[in-house]
């Protein structure tokens, strides 16, 4: 794969963040989307890596559109508007505005069910939908311990500027990079506690750790095992949660894909390949449902290589 996701930086300066933000939060969301449109445009056009990676992924989809030229770049552009829309999102959810009905799904349940039980687990989240709408879902629960890791670097000026902003920090955030044998004891501490830990499972590793080829949307795609791996060190409950726009609401998927506590160890690494490719599955549902709403502009698929339908240098 020529682009890995860490290496394609964030884009924009603060300034322009800024503005948008602003309009935002107190000229309302139609003022913000017809800011957006023009922005986005441009985007779409200068940025032809995530051009393509957006038009490959839709005709996998939609394979019609490989014949459709235009109807190929009004879809991606509307995949890009999206992405910004998904913005407007989380500044929404960092200011607090997204109130308790518009949160639906059986998701909302689960999610209770399983903090009420006390056990705490791992939680595998996708970039596709907008999680942190789910902060206003973890708000409901005062004392819930709740961890994130993740590579925050490509999204630092953004995160940055609504926390400055809005006052809110985000939950304690741990850098995938700094995982060590001394952190996953930490991690199991917390969990074994009744706190959680969250991780995507949907983008390769930064260097050096394990993948597994995996079957998603009619491809053949990377996925990282170290998810996978934590949970069975963990020894703990395995989760997915999923929240996506729908109409003026957010759905909010929350279910349990396994527990580790009493897998043999002889067992594991079929367990790990079972487990992955129920991720990948559970999540090529849930993205042919709201395919605008996958945010993973780069190159996915192992053939993802040449962006031969793209039509542009």
């Amino acid at each position: 794969m020529s682009h890995h996701w860490a290496r394609i930086g964030e884009r924009g300066t603060v300034a322009g963040m800024f503005l948008m933000v602003v309009i935002q939060r107190h000229l309302g969301r139609w003022p913000f989307r017809l800011a957006l449109w023009p922005v986005m445009l441009w985007y779409f056009l200068i940025h032809a890596t995530a051009r393509r990676s957006s038009q490959a992924f839709l005709q996998r989809l939609y394979p019609q559109l490989e014949q459709r030229i235009l109807a190929r770049w009004w879809h991606s552009y509307r995949h890009f508007l999206a992405f910004g829309e998904a913005l407007m999102d989380k500044v929404e959810a960092w200011c607090g505005n997204i109130t308790d009905e518009r949160l639906v799904g059986t998701g909302i349940e689960h999610f209770s069910a399983a903090i009420d039980g006390g056990r705490g687990g791992l939680i595998l989240v996708a970039h596709h939908g907008n999680l942190d709408v789910v902060n206003a879902l973890a708000e409901r629960h005062a004392k819930l311990d709740l961890t994130v890791m993740m590579h925050t670097r490509n999204a630092r000026k953004f995160n940055a500027l609504l926390e400055r902003v809005t006052g809110k920090a985000r939950p304690q955030v741990l850098e995938v990079s700094e995982v060590t044998p001394a952190t996953a004891q930490t991690l199991a501490e917390r969990i074994n506690a009744g706190g959680y830990v969250v991780i995507a499972a949907d983008r390769l590793p930064l260097s050096g750790q394990r993948t597994q080829t995996l079957d998603f949307l009619g491809g053949q795609a990377r996925f990282p095992e170290g998810p996978f791996r934590l949970a069975t060190l963990l020894r703990c409950p395995l989760y997915a949660l999923a929240c996506v726009r729908d109409g003026a609401n957010f759905r909010i998927d929350f279910e349990c894909l396994g527990d580790t506590q009493e897998l043999p160890r002889r067992q594991r690494e079929t367990w790990i390949a079972d487990a992955m490719q129920n991720h990948a599955n559970h999540l090529a549902e849930r993205v042919r449902r709201h395919p605008l709403q996958w945010f993973n502009f780069y190159p996915f698929w192992n053939n993802d290589t040449g962006y031969l339908h793209d039509d542009t240098p």
